[in-house]
């Protein structure tokens, strides 16, 4: 099977929810930042805080290295969970 690289940018949502949200889709974190699934594998790294003037939101970066035959079905339950209304 032939494997993909994804790599995002997630800004305000924190760290450890990330963490939380790849370990209700079906992942294990193997060691700090990484978490393994059947089909996927994610790094998480923490980025600098992204600064709109006095306001400072907390960054990572996901690196998902997936099956491309499972690529469909985890961005829409990533996205799902990740999705955040705006006003």
């Amino acid at each position: 099977m032939a494997k993909k690289t994804i790599i995002r940018e997630m800004r305000g949502i924190p760290y450890f929810l990330l963490v939380e949200y790849l370990e209700e889709m079906g992942a294990t974190e193997v060691e700090e930042g990484v978490l393994e699934a059947k089909d996927w594998t994610v790094k998480l790294e923490r980025m600098e805080p992204y600064r709109i003037a006095s306001i400072s939101v907390g960054q990572t970066r996901v690196i998902v290295h997936i099956e491309e035959a499972a690529e469909e079905a985890f961005i829409a339950k990533f996205s799902m969970k990740t999705f955040r209304a705006g006003g």
